[in-house]
């Protein structure tokens, strides 16, 4: 089967941008990436998006043109950009159109995201007991995981150093200052063991990403990223997920691990191959978790590998260099897709300000949603 190909990328920065909405945000990401591949919002058979707090993606239409095109809304929690584009990508293979489109976009209000205990997604015991507050379900996952793995507060306070320095460096992030160890080590504690500066905020942004056949992509002549894989899976019975914290992280391979491994396995290469990641970080312990649960170290040896400094972006495996969630924020309907453009600004040699040296070649990707979904990209040049 033919490899699919991202021929064009776009985002609207992420951040507050007063008087924009989050579906104008969305439509300025598209507009973009047209641009960027040479296409217009009549080449697009397809598209796929979502939005937690700006309604359905598929309102861009109104404003790119009613062209008749199928667009599927898409909500899978802060795991929505990534079933996008799952689900775009597989539209290609399928040869449902000749060029598919993943959007999202948000605008969200200031405060925590607590889930609709009505959904049906969590048992009703959480509402009740007052744990429905995303500050306090990866709190009490992340206390879990460094119990047993031996994982220290200054592991969390590097994480978020080496976030806001990135950030500092990317023009499209929210914030876009460095913040001291210090500062963050001594700032103040929410929900123990994550501190204020160790968390990612609700924010808005869009991102849009265009897909094709490889062989479109040759034909178009423009500089294409190759997806060698595109995986989405649910958590197993008995996961250790973040609504799952009392149960021992090691007793079934969490939904990430599956994900990864599924991904590897499609892509034909291992988690060695790779020259930089993205990785989900809503606060500084998901990216710790989240590196060992996608294979690129042991549970527990992340202690070193960020203490030496491998994760930076002139280190051995560079993670989340634009800064992650907790430098831009997390507008959930974009959050997936921004990772999957920064990989693409990487390897088109395309990141000014924080390029990855020695010209990478792969890219990776994983994000999460609760309570228990991931989705994992391997890109390609």
């Amino acid at each position: 089967m033919e490899r699919v190909a991202i021929v064009g990328i776009g985002l609207h920065p992420f951040g507050r941008t007063p008087g924009v909405s989050g579906l104008e945000q969305g439509v300025a990401a598209a507009r973009e990436a047209l641009a960027d591949a040479g296409l217009r919002w009549a080449d697009i058979g397809v598209a796929y998006g979502g939005s937690r707090s700006s309604g359905h993606a598929a309102a861009a239409s109104d404003r790119l043109g009613l062209t008749g095109l199928p667009f599927v809304n898409v909500y899978t929690g802060c795991a929505t950009g990534g079933s996008a584009l799952f689900s775009a990508s597989n539209a290609i293979r399928a040869g449902v159109a000749k060029y598919a489109m993943a959007i999202g976009f948000d605008k969200h209000e200031r405060g925590a995201f607590a889930p609709n205990p009505e959904s049906n997604a969590v048992p009703p015991w959480l509402a009740e007991s007052g744990l429905m507050v995303t500050a306090q379900f990866f709190a009490l996952k992340l206390q879990r995981y460094m119990h047993e793995y031996g994982i220290s507060e200054h592991c969390l306070v590097d994480v978020a150093q080496k976030a806001y320095e990135n950030g500092a460096r990317t023009p499209t992030a929210w914030r876009r200052e460095a913040v001291s160890h210090a500062q963050i080590a001594s700032s103040e504690m929410i929900c123990d063991p994550l501190r204020k500066y160790m968390f990612c905020s609700p924010g808005e942004g869009g991102v849009a990403i265009i897909l094709t056949s490889e062989r479109e992509a040759r034909r178009l002549g423009v500089q294409a990223v190759v997806l060698e894989a595109c995986v989405l899976r649910t958590r197993r019975y008995g996961t250790f997920e973040v609504y799952d914290s009392c149960v021992p992280a090691t007793i079934t391979p969490p939904v990430t691990e599956d994900a990864a491994h599924a991904a590897f396995e499609a892509a034909g290469i291992g988690p060695e191959h790779i020259d930089l990641v993205q990785v989900q970080d809503t606060e500084s312990g998901a990216e710790i978790m989240h590196l060992a649960e996608c294979g690129f170290c042991a549970h527990g040896e992340q202690e070193r590998l960020i203490r030496d400094g491998e994760t930076r972006i002139d280190g051995r495996l560079p993670v989340n260099t634009d800064g992650g969630c907790l430098a831009n924020g997390e507008p959930i309907g974009a959050s997936g897709l921004r990772q999957v453009h920064e990989i693409c600004m990487q390897l088109r040699g395309r990141a000014e300000g924080r390029q990855v040296g020695g010209e990478p070649k792969t890219g990776f990707t994983q994000v999460y949603g609760a309570p228990g979904l991931s989705a994992v990209t391997v890109l390609s040049v």
